[in-house]
């Protein structure tokens, strides 16, 4: 009251004039009390379902930048949970950069520390925010993996192969080696014998004939049966070569065309551990699992300009930039864009029907069961035929994963009235004609 008379207000005019704004503030106060005490009063699951929902949101969308006991382009995030509060990590995963521009002391300090650099926003809800922290917990529980005895790096790796392909060839030489000795041993042998029977008497004419004879080569050469034996060896290998050929017509295995942009599937996949689905995010919902777009790309090179915390910027980063018309001097966009025009590689007949979601969603299988040792591809080339008979064949060895899915229950039950073997693609249709062309 004593406030109201000092701004010479009287009681009614204040509450007149005032409850609108004090509404409005008090409103706003209540839902931020609210808001933080429900963020620091939710303990971080310990449900497994949530941790894997947790690594599946983490893998796709984190690991570009961030491990769990290894420092990338962002901190490690072992123990993050003990450092940084639940509400503070729900704020800075949705939008650190307005966290940033707001002054956050700690913000600030990650922002230095990092050289600069920003992290995108990530619309995820306070649920999937939570998942990721539930799954962070959880292999920071587990201790830091131990180092792999075996994992000697490249250089070892092919260390390895040269010696195995030494070995290999060593062993062949000897081989060759031992036969010619064998050979020339017989032929010593042979014209032992012949001198021996030669001095034998009472040697018969016919005997007498068979010490005597000489290897005419000239004749062998003109015989019918050397000419027939070349005809038929000549006739085999045409024909072996047509068929292979026909076989082989659409074939492109081992494809690798040259891209406008030198991007390293190696660098990305293998040594930056970069998820597929991070970048190829149709793999999971649509028949094509999409090139990626240059958003995609600036999402890191928005910061990472050069390879290896070179200075400047790469000639190949260059071309990201050209293509969308970015400036990294003023971090700007123009508008003369143009799309990058990607080689494709894998091109399946338009005959043919193939469904990446349905391999990678129901099947489950790996990128690397068609694509082949992707996270080792300086450039990236078909590394399955993916022939028919290819396809054939993975449906008739491939066991279907009914694990947890309801609608295989009754196939299931009928196939093991009739087999105890596993039910293959091929048991419920994989291989009927209409399954890939209709």
């Amino acid at each position: 009251m004593l406030l109201l008379y000092a701004f010479d207000l009287k009681p009614s005019e204040y509450m007149f004039k005032t409850t609108p704004n004090l509404t409005r503030i008090f409103l706003s106060l209540a839902l931020g009390i609210f808001i933080t005490l429900s963020l620091k009063a939710q303990e971080i699951p310990t449900d497994e379902s949530v941790i894997a929902a947790g690594e599946s949101t983490f893998k796709t969308n984190c690991t570009t930048c961030h491990r769990i006991w290894e420092v990338r382009i962002g901190p490690a995030l072992n123990n993050v949970t003990e450092r940084r509060s639940v509400e503070w990590l729900n704020s800075w995963i949705k939008n650190s950069q307005a966290m940033i521009a707001d002054g956050d002391p700690e913000a600030v300090a990650l922002y230095e520390e990092y050289n600069q650099t920003l992290m995108q926003a990530f619309p995820f809800s306070d649920q999937q925010v939570m998942e990721i922290l539930a799954y962070i917990n959880a292999e920071t529980a587990k201790g830091p993996p131990p180092p792999d005895p075996g994992d000697t790096g490249n250089v070892g790796d092919e260390g390895s192969d040269s010696i195995s392909s030494s070995y290999l060839m060593a062993i062949i030489i000897i081989l060759v080696v031992v036969l010619a000795l064998a050979v020339v041993a017989l032929i010593i042998a042979a014209r032992t014998l012949v001198k021996h029977l030669k001095d034998v008497k009472g040697l018969d004419e016919a005997e007498q004939e068979v010490v005597s004879q000489q290897f005419d080569v000239g004749a062998f050469l003109k015989s019918n049966n050397f000419v027939g034996l070349v005809i038929f060896v000549f006739t085999i290998i045409v024909l072996k070569t047509l068929i292979d050929g026909a076989f082989t017509i659409g074939v492109q295995q081992g494809y690798q065309p040259t891209q406008p942009i030198a991007f390293s599937h190696e660098l990305h996949a293998g040594q930056y551990e970069i998820d597929c689905q991070y970048c190829h995010t149709g793999v999971n919902k649509s028949k094509s699992a999409n090139i990626p777009s240059p958003n995609i790309c600036m999402n890191c090179h928005s910061q990472i300009k050069n390879v290896g915390g070179q200075d400047g910027v790469s000639d190949e980063i260059a071309k990201i930039y050209a293509a969308i018309d970015y400036d990294p001097a003023t971090q700007t966009y123009g508008t003369d864009t143009k799309p990058i025009e990607w080689v494709r590689v894998h091109n399946l007949p338009d005959l043919a029907y193939f469904n990446h979601s349905q391999h990678v969603n129901v099947a489950d299988l790996e990128c690397e069961t068609c694509h082949g040792p992707i996270k080792e591809m300086e450039v990236v080339y078909q590394y399955s035929s993916l022939t028919m008979g290819w396809c054939i064949n993975c449906h008739r060895e491939t066991d279907v994963n009914t694990k947890g899915n309801e609608y295989y229950d009754k196939l299931v039950k009928l196939h093991s009235e009739q087999s105890k073997e596993p039910m293959k693609v091929e048991d419920i249709g994989g291989l009927e004609c209409a399954k890939c062309h209709y």
